[in-house]
């Protein structure tokens, strides 16, 4: 947090005095906290929390303020439905305050993450006490205690939801609108399955078998979470393989700068328009961001030469597909995009390269990067040409539908276009870089395949 605003350090004080509010009245002598019960949970929360460390939530804020990328909340939720509003919030305080810190400002970080677990939790056990929930526990009355059990998880996610949405527009500077996008969405099904797993441990507790059968519940719930967090690390690790081949492609061809992020944006959004499940359109993306890492098998010389290309030079550039293909083949996550990379620049007509494919024998996917890479070059300035307008790119993509571009994709991309317009971005112009000697540029072209032919880096070939 160093470096936070004093907005956003202002909004922890205040989140910390309202956990400070909400767990005092437990504190009281005369409260008649049911203090073995608090322990034991806080126990099981501090054993479950540190060692799992899983990013099952994946929210949006995980990257901003709180500790780490998730939280075990089975155990915080079973404690909102078996003890009294403020027993509830000091329940998580131990776990939060105990939990390893890898960034800097670890004591803010921890106070913050108390805070506001505290004020979820307390919270999530007074929606509970509303509904009904400690009478339907004791008399373990189904189905009718799944309603607090139901309304305690949905309360500790909205809480959660805004708290977060709160401290990430404060420390971030954005609208609250911006900081709290997709926050409930992408949060409602894992607390789902959180609370369910909670409402059970909480009829267990309250069972004649007591604690020792709700723990039960916790195995497979910490043995999913910890599967799941394995499966995101593989996930970070795969990002993390493309982003340093983008990297390399971007050092060596600088005149391409953002142009595979582009296309792999474009891609996405066509797969989206063709009804892709989720995991094709992820491998689609990637196999647009990643569509020219051969360039990096190809002389430097020859991707920055100014002026034109003579018929040899031209030949070593039109083997970047086959470089890439070899690069990523043992890639084994990358699948289908490892297709894409081969033949994005294959022609419906047959007169693409490497291969000389026609019609369907192009891969679905090469068929949609083909497109999406013609439409960025188009749409892109660089320091040799000028961005043409998007409608100007769309008309010379559908003259080229059926000879050189999948007519299907190009009214995929037409329509995504329409939905969500598009964002050209500048190439190879840094403002502080000084400026890179002069290149001849591409005439315009005077027909469609004249500027389908412009994809890449403008010379035909990228």
């Amino acid at each position: 947090m160093a470096g936070m605003s004093g907005a956003a350090r202002a909004y922890v004080a205040c989140a910390v005095a309202g956990a400070g509010a909400c767990a005092l009245p437990a504190l009281r002598p005369a409260a008649g906290t049911p203090w073995g019960t608090v322990a034991l949970l806080a126990v099981l929360y501090v054993l479950c929390e540190l060692p799992s460390r899983c990013p099952l939530l994946g929210r949006v804020s995980g990257r901003v303020v709180p500790i780490g990328a998730g939280s075990f909340f089975p155990v915080l939720l079973a404690a909102a439905l078996l003890l009294p509003p403020a027993a509830a919030a000091l329940v998580a305080v131990p776990g939060a305050l105990l939990a390893r810190v890898e960034q800097r400002s670890g004591g803010l970080r921890r106070a913050w993450r108390a805070a506001e677990l505290a004020l979820a939790a307390s919270a999530a056990s007074s929606t509970a006490a509303l509904c009904g929930g400690p009478s339907a526990l004791a008399a373990s009355d189904f189905p009718f205690v799944m309603v607090p059990g139901s309304m305690s998880a949905l309360t500790f996610c909205l809480v959660m939801g805004a708290l977060d949405g709160g401290i990430r527009a404060t420390a971030e500077r954005v609208s609250l609108r911006t900081a709290w996008r997709g926050l409930l969405s992408g949060s409602l099904g894992p607390y789902a399955v959180h609370g369910l797993a909670g409402l059970m441990m909480a009829v267990l507790w309250g069972s004649p078998y007591g604690p020792c059968a709700a723990l039960f519940v916790l195995l497979p719930m910490y043995v999913s979470c910890w599967v799941f967090a394995q499966y995101h690390r593989e996930q970070g690790a795969h990002r993390s393989t493309i982003r340093a081949l983008v990297q390399a492609v971007d050092i060596k061809d600088a005149y391409t700068r953002g142009h595979s992020e582009r296309v792999g944006r474009a891609s996405a959004m066509i797969a989206r328009e063709l009804g892709m499940p989720d995991d094709r359109l992820e491998m689609l993306r990637f196999a647009g961001i990643l569509h020219d890492v051969g360039k990096l098998g190809v002389p430097t010389r020859v991707l920055r030469k100014d002026g034109p290309l003579t018929p040899e030079e031209r030949r070593v550039i039109e083997l970047h597909p086959e470089y890439g293909h070899e690069m990523v083949r043992g890639i084994g996550f990358l699948g289908e995009a490892r297709s894409a990379i081969l033949h994005h620049h294959e022609r419906l007509d047959g007169s693409g390269y490497p291969y000389g494919l026609a019609g369907s024998q192009i891969p679905e996917f090469a068929r949609v990067v083909a497109v999406a890479d013609a439409f960025d070059a188009m749409t892109s300035t660089r320091s040799y040409s000028r961005a043409r307008p998007v409608s100007t790119a769309v008309e010379e993509l559908k003259r080229c539908a059926g000879t050189h571009f999948d007519p299907r994709m190009v009214r995929a991309l037409v329509r995504a276009l329409d939905r969500h317009g598009w964002q050209a971005d500048v190439t190879a112009d840094e403002p502080s870089a000084a400026p890179p000697p002069p290149r001849e540029a591409p005439a315009a072209p005077s027909s469609g395949a004249a500027a389908a032919r412009s994809a890449g880096d403008g010379r035909g070939v990228g």
